[in-house]
């Protein structure tokens, strides 16, 4: 390391801990600090005594948050560093000489910075993801409902399609007050379902009503009503947020977009966990200076919504689409040694299971490209690549609609297939001409 030029003799490293940070600047002596906020504020107290500009830090679990948020209010420069570049040697491993190694990788220019979101992003991802974890705590007691039914030998939750829909908790309340009837319940389903389903529903409804399990179907539905209820605190905080975001709090036309008139998205069937956020569409438009990327296939508001939570509106702190794609954990990972070459798997961040949900609800499209895409590569590498294909895919347009503003015209399954079998041909008459042959088009027979 003596060879390498020292790039900043004062950057400092920290080495996070749930209960100590340790310091090292420049590679020196350690400083040892607690993690109570009057802690954190000598340590910021500290590094700026040593005229020290930049820190970095190693990403652990949510323990760097608290004193990132300090040396940020701070104005130092921080960075968040993986902590794969910061490995010491073997058999020298201690929170001592991690911290003193990490300061030492820093002075010298060794570490590179991961991607934080700026704090009002960091705001809205909290918010987000916390309203993604009641979603699934909610789906858990809804399992809880079934095995309960199950116990009882009811099967309503094997003839409708869902058991948290109108008709489904219609049914389970009544049950739960006190009804019994078959007929009686049948009568509080949708007239659809009663109108295909009446004698499965009636056959289903039959079963043995055990006070155990009654009392467990109870509460199961009081756990699935309190989440409902906590999502929709989220969606009013989520709302809250978006509001105060730059160019949130404008009239719709202020943006650069401001008198160009756009085509209406068509209106789809929500989801089921879709955010009731009245003008959800227009909120993150102006949020993205104008740019819609709901227009892209399988980008709708809510999933939209969870990405500029996890990347924020200003992509371009990733140079390229590829750049990105790799961030996401979507592009294919290598390792070369000499003439070797080995596939090394990336691990895919947020973001990208993100797009990789979005991928699979490309998969049974009948209109859309991307669908005709996923199935051939799926048809010749497995439903897994293709996935992952599809969704890298997700990826580089939705970088090409936040950087450059494209505006994504969906061509249709059927041009795609047409493209496909245009290149499908165009590679036989090269294969035809290497051998000195000429291809012959069959006749049509009278």
């Amino acid at each position: 390391m003596s060879a390498l030029a020292v790039l900043d003799p004062r950057a400092a490293f920290v080495d996070v801990g749930s209960e100590k940070m340790h310091v090292s600047i420049g590679g020196g002596l350690p400083r040892v600090f607690g993690t109570v906020t009057s802690q954190l504020e000598a340590l910021r107290d500290f590094l700026i005594e040593h005229q020290v500009r930049s820190v970095a830090m190693e990403a652990t679990g949510v323990y760097w948050l608290p004193l990132y948020g300090v040396l940020e209010a701070a104005g130092l420069d921080v960075r968040m560093v993986d902590g794969r570049q910061t490995r010491h040697l073997p058999g020298r491993k201690s929170d001592m000489q991690d911290c003193q190694w990490g300061s030492t990788l820093h002075a010298h220019g060794l570490l590179r910075a991961g991607f934080v979101p700026p704090a009002h992003i960091r705001r809205l991802q909290d918010y987000v993801r916390l309203r993604g974890e009641h979603i699934v705590s909610a789906a858990g007691h809804v399992q809880h409902m079934q095995k309960a039914l199950e116990r009882m030998n009811i099967k309503l939750h094997a003839v409708i399609s869902s058991l948290t829909g109108a008709s489904g908790l219609a049914v389970v309340r009544a049950i739960l007050a006190g009804e019994r009837d078959p007929a009686a319940l049948l009568e509080l389903c949708d007239v659809r379902i009663r109108k295909v389903k009446a004698e499965r529903v009636l056959e289903s409804l039959r079963g043995e009503w055990a006070d155990e399990h009654l009392f467990a179907l109870g509460q199961a539905v009081q756990s699935w009503d309190h989440y409902q209820a906590q999502i929709t605190d989220c969606d009013r905080r989520i709302e809250a947020v978006l509001a105060q975001m730059p160019g949130g709090d404008g009239p719709a036309g202020d943006g650069p977009a401001a008198g160009v008139e756009k085509p209406a998205k068509p209106r789809t069937r929500p989801g089921v966990n879709t955010p009731e956020i009245s003008n959800l569409r227009e909120l993150l438009e102006r949020m993205c200076d104008g740019k819609d990327a709901t227009t892209l296939p399988a980008h709708s508001e809510y999933t939209v919504l969870q990405l500029v939570g996890e990347v924020g509106t200003d992509l371009t702190k990733w140079p390229t689409e590829k750049h990105f794609a790799s961030w996401t954990g979507l592009a294919p990972g290598s390792a070369q040694s000499g003439k070797r070459r080995a596939a090394v798997k990336r691990r895919r961040n947020r973001a990208g299971q993100i797009f990789c949900v979005m991928a699979r609800a490309l998969a049974r499209s009948k209109y859309i490209a991307l669908g005709g895409y996923y199935r051939r590569m799926a048809a010749r590498r497995g439903g897994l690549v293709a996935n992952k294909a599809l969704a890298h895919k997700l990826a580089i347009l939705f970088w090409r609609v936040m950087v450059k503003g494209m505006d994504y015209v969906e061509k249709g399954l059927a041009h795609y297939e047409a493209q496909v079998l245009e290149t499908r041909q165009r590679l036989l008459r090269s294969l035809a001409k290497q051998f000195g042959q000429q291809l012959v088009p069959i006749q049509a027979s009278p």
